[in-house]
C-alpha cells in the first residue's frame, strides 16, 4: 500500500459563545484540515488549530507547510508512521500544529488499516476520561451564570480564566466555590497574567477556596518567573505555554520550574510528540494533563486517544470542540456528564467531511 496523495483545506469556524483570556478575545477560530489517501482502501485524517500567541504560526503557514508536505509523502508506505515523521521533522518545526495534523493522519490511517480504535492501538491504559470545561473572563455574575450552567450539564470540574486584575479574579474564585459547593474540582488558568507578586497574592488568598492547581501564572518568556512561584506555592502549579517543545519539557523538569506540564497536541507537533514530552514528566515525577487549542473534534479525539493510553495523564482540558459552530468532525468523541469517550470504529473513528 502506497500513500497517494494528502489533501489540506481550511474551515472558519464561528463560536457560539466568544470567550476572553489574559491576552485576547477569540471569536471565531480556522483548523486547517488533512486527509491521506492511499491507493488502497483506507484514508486517514489529521487536523491542525494554528494559534499565533500560542504555536507562533499562522493559517497560511500551515496550509501552505501541509500541501508542501504532499511531494515528500507520495508513493511512500503509510505504515512506517515513525520514519514518515522523522523526514517531516525539519521542514515542520516552525508549524506544531501542521506537525500534529500529519502526526495525527498517520495515526488515524494505521488504526484503521490494523482494524483498532487509535486509544486502544496506543496503548488502551484506560477506556474513558473526565475532562474539566472553560470559563473565560465574564463579568461575576455572568461566571456565575455559566458555573450552574455546566453544572447542571454533569460537569464536575471547572477552570477559570484570569490574569487581568487579581483582586477581581479573587472574588470570582470565591463566588464560583460558594455557588457549587465543595465537591466540584476548581482549577484556574492565568495565561501568563500575573507577576510573581500577584500569583502569590491570589493563592494566599483563595487558600480556602480549595483550588486544585494554578496554571501558567506568569509569562513563558521569564522561567525564573515560574520556579519562583512553584517554589513558594502550597498547590500544584502548571506549566502551559511555557511547554511547546521536548527540550522545554527537560528545562521544566531539570530546574524544577513547575510541578505539572499540559500537553497540547497543538503545541508539541502531534501524538508521537507529546508521548516523548509526557515520558520526559514521568521520569521528573511531574503529572501532565492533555489540553486542547479551539479545535474540532477530531483534534480532541486524538488527545483523548493520548490521554487514555498514558497513565501519567492524571488530568483533561479537553472542551475546546464544544463552542464550535459546523464543525465538520461533530460527533468525533462522546461527551456524557462531563466524561469524554472515544469512539468504536478503527482510528480516530470518523469521517471528515468536506
Amino acid at each position: 500500500m502506497k500513500i497517494v496523495r494528502l489533501e489540506a483545506w481550511p474551515v472558519d469556524i464561528r463560536l457560539s459563545e466568544p470567550y476572553e483570556i489574559a491576552y485576547e478575545r477569540v471569536e471565531r477560530v480556522t483548523n486547517v484540515f488533512v486527509r491521506i489517501v492511499t491507493d488502497g482502501p483506507f484514508v486517514g485524517h489529521g487536523c491542525a488549530a494554528p494559534a499565533p500567541l500560542v504555536t507562533g504560526e499562522t493559517t497560511a503557514e500551515v496550509l501552505t507547510a501541509l500541501q508542501e508536505s504532499n511531494e515528500r509523502l507520495r508513493g511512500r508506505d503509510p505504515v512506517r508512521r515513525a520514519r514518515l515523521l522523522e523526514e517531516a521533522r525539519d521542514p515542520l518545526r516552525l508549524y506544531p500544529s501542521a506537525q500534529a495534523a500529519l502526526d495525527m493522519a498517520l495515526h488515524d490511517l494505521l488504526g484503521r488499516i490494523a482494524g483498532l480504535p487509535l486509544w486502544k492501538l496506543l496503548g488502551g491504559f484506560r477506556d474513558r476520561m473526565p475532562t474539566s470545561v472553560t470559563i473565560g473572563i465574564l463579568t461575576e455574575p455572568e461566571t456565575l451564570e455559566r458555573a450552574r450552567d455546566y453544572l447542571a450539564r454533569g460537569f464536575l470540574s471547572l477552570k477559570l480564566k484570569g490574569g487581568r486584575d487579581v483582586e477581581g479574579d479573587i472574588a470570582r474564585v470565591f463566588a464560583v466555590r460558594e455557588a457549587v459547593g465543595p465537591d466540584v474540582e476548581l482549577r484556574f488558568d492565568a495565561n501568563q497574567g500575573y507577576t510573581v507578586d500577584e500569583s502569590l497574592l491570589f493563592i494566599e488568598a483563595t487558600r480556602e477556596a480549595n483550588l486544585e492547581l494554578i496554571e501558567q501564572p506568569t509569562p513563558r518568556g521569564e522561567p525564573d518567573l515560574l520556579r519562583r512561584v512553584t517554589s513558594a506555592a502550597p498547590l500544584p502549579i502548571m506549566a502551559d505555554e511555557s511547554l511547546i517543545t521536548l527540550r522545554d519539557a527537560f528545562r521544566l523538569a531539570r530546574q524544577d520550574l513547575a510541578d505539572m506540564v499540559n500537553i497540547k497536541l497543538m503545541k508539541v507537533g502531534g501524538i508521537s510528540e507529546a508521548m516523548r514530552v509526557n515520558a520526559v514528566a514521568r521520569a521528573a515525577g511531574l503529572e501532565a494533563m492533555v489540553g486542547c487549542m479551539d479545535e474540532a473534534a477530531l483534534g480532541i479525539a486524538a488527545g483523548l486517544a493520548f490521554a487514555l493510553a498514558s497513565p501519567n495523564v492524571a488530568y483533561a482540558d479537553l472542551d475546546g470542540h464544544l463552542d464550535l459552530i459546523g464543525d465538520p468532525t461533530e460527533g468525533a468523541v462522546l461527551l456524557e456528564q462531563g466524561v469524554l469517550y472515544p469512539m468504536a470504529e478503527p482510528g480516530l473513528g470518523l469521517e471528515v467531511r468536506g
